[in-house]
């Protein structure tokens, strides 16, 4: 199959999803502060800066930037670790607990109204195609990072 068809026909369609108002919200969400909080969170609320920096694939000084930010907010702290004196642990703090999760309930009903539009069939089919295309790139992008050229 030539691919490239497809690929046009699901180009075309990229700039009326880019305006759909609950896709923005969830893609802005995926990125910056929230996304910091949100990755916190789920790693048990503590976690090293450059895990996080790592995960979003940005700098270190991106990483510091946002988090002093945060902190200064009062949803982290940051200490040195007790056994390695060199790392530093961040940690959320209840306040930086509630913004957490008042942002994932947020996600979970933006992204339940997207999934709503498609219909039951149509959005269980897009979560597991979505679901496998993941897999797939993550494999993919590992391949790719260590010289490979297949999938």
């Amino acid at each position: 199959m030539d691919y490239s068809n497809l690929a046009a026909e699901f180009l075309s369609n990229m700039p009326a999803l880019r305006y759909a108002r609950p896709q923005k919200n969830i893609s802005e969400a995926m990125h910056g502060e929230a996304f910091v909080l949100d990755y916190i969170a789920k790693q048990g609320e503590e976690v090293i800066p450059s895990k996080i920096g790592h995960e979003m694939d940005v700098s270190s000084a991106r990483i510091a930037q946002a988090l002093n930010s945060i902190e200064r907010k009062e949803f982290i702290t940051r200490q040195i670790d007790t056994n390695d004196r060199r790392k530093i642990i961040v940690r959320l703090t209840p306040k930086g607990k509630a913004q957490a999760e008042r942002h994932y309930r947020e996600m979970i009903s933006q992204t339940a109204q997207m999934l709503e539009l498609l219909g039951e069939e149509d959005a269980v089919e897009f979560v597991r195609l979505t679901g496998k295309l993941a897999k797939l790139l993550a494999g993919w992008n590992r391949n790719r990072k260590h010289g490979g050229s297949e999938c």
